[in-house]
């Protein structure tokens, strides 16, 4: 992985899952936690039950769910931003998440979902740690390959931000089989595998969206980059419940800071796939007209 991104050895650390990594967090000692939102919510989870003040910068559909480094509390001694951020699919321009970065600052980027986008054009999982202090990377491996039973991440920064992520961690917390997954995941022909899987996810995507956008009241928000979509509908609820009913699951948006019932989240899937989802949201749709 460090020959991957131009790293040395010790800027990454294996995760039993980039969740793990999460759950570390408060071994940093913040002061005061920034989380820009919405966003996913297992970092905040992890922080408030270890008493870190915790602020939401919540960010705005009007503009497109766009991240601006000004919002965010200058006390803030740690931030943590998703790209793409889950659930509204946005990819922040790499300049955008660096400006971010301050002494004595601490800055997650949630890159869970960054081998999706094809070339990764905005990730800063190649800005060594030693060069930019407190910048650290979390990236996971089962959102591209799955690996059903096993939790395989990584955190990539300088050695001292990642001595102190890791302190005092349970023993043991990644088996050999994560460790044999790991290293087929980043072999050559599976990095090449997966950038090929990237672009024809993002055709899918493309396809997707234009089907759902021109069904009345349903609106796509923002400029999805990730493999899903954030829906506003007019009957989240209803809707959800609609498509539980014909056997399709997707992810409500009121769990999430700054959403509400009536966002809903939605994986891509070949046309093949999506098809049932269109009809299905369609329907319902009709029948509120």
């Amino acid at each position: 992985m460090a020959g991957r991104f131009g790293r040395g050895v010790d800027e990454v650390v294996v995760l039993n899952g980039s969740a793990e990594g999460f759950a570390l967090l408060p071994n940093l000692r913040p002061r005061k936690a920034a989380l820009v939102h919405p966003s996913f919510t297992e970092p905040e989870v992890a922080l408030r039950q270890a008493g870190v003040p915790v602020e939401h910068v919540l960010l705005d559909a009007a503009d497109g769910y766009a991240l601006h480094p000004g919002r965010v509390p200058e006390d803030a001694d740690l931030v943590v931003v998703g790209n793409p951020t889950n659930p509204t699919s946005t990819l922040h321009p790499r300049e955008v998440v660096l400006a971010l970065v301050r002494p004595g600052r601490t800055v997650v980027v949630d890159e869970a979902f960054m081998d999706a986008v094809p070339g990764e054009p905005e990730s800063v999982a190649a800005v060594s740690g030693v060069g930019v202090p407190g910048l650290m990377v979390f990236r996971s491996l089962t959102k591209t390959w799955a690996i059903p039973g096993l939790r395989a991440g990584y955190a990539l920064s300088d050695p001292g931000t990642l001595a102190r992520l890791t302190w005092n961690r349970p023993q043991w917390p990644v088996g050999t089989l994560v460790l044999e997954a790991v290293r087929a995941c980043e072999e050559p022909r599976a990095v090449a595998e997966a950038r090929a899987g990237a672009v024809r996810l993002d055709e899918h995507r493309v396809e997707l969206q234009k089907a759902l956008a021109e069904i009345p009241g349903v609106r796509v928000e923002g400029d999805p980059r990730a493999p899903f979509l954030l829906l506003r509908v007019d009957d989240g609820a209803g809707l959800r419940a609609h498509l539980r009913g014909v056997g399709i699951a997707v992810r409500r948006g009121d769990t999430f800071p700054g959403l509400g019932p009536d966002h809903l989240r939605v994986a891509v899937r070949p046309p093949g796939e999506f098809g049932v989802l269109v009809e299905a949201v369609r329907d319902y749709q009709e029948g509120l007209s």
